[in-house]
């Protein structure tokens, strides 16, 4: 039986100075989110996608209540001005 899955939204990105770049994703609601870490090498195989597919055990809660509204609001934006499969 394939596990459930919920999507999750493009709501913030960071470069480091050693050329990582950490992606975070969010649900809808701004109440969970999953992150992930590539290396520049990782980048040019494929692209940041406006959203992804989580599992529930992917996904972590979103402890700060500023941080859950912006979140949400990103999540909104990019859903608003995106389909799923876009690279942004």
């Amino acid at each position: 039986m394939a596990e459930a899955t919920e999507r999750v939204w493009l709501v913030e990105r960071e470069y480091s100075d050693k050329g990582l770049l950490t992606l975070v994703y969010a649900t809808s609601d701004g109440e969970r989110y999953m992150q992930s870490n590539r290396s520049s090498n990782m980048l040019r195989s494929g692209g940041i996608t406006a959203a992804k597919e989580a599992t529930a055990d992917q996904l972590q809660p979103v402890e700060s209540p500023d941080l859950r509204e912006r979140y949400a609001d990103e999540a909104a934006r990019v859903a608003e001005n995106n389909d799923p499969d876009d690279e942004i």
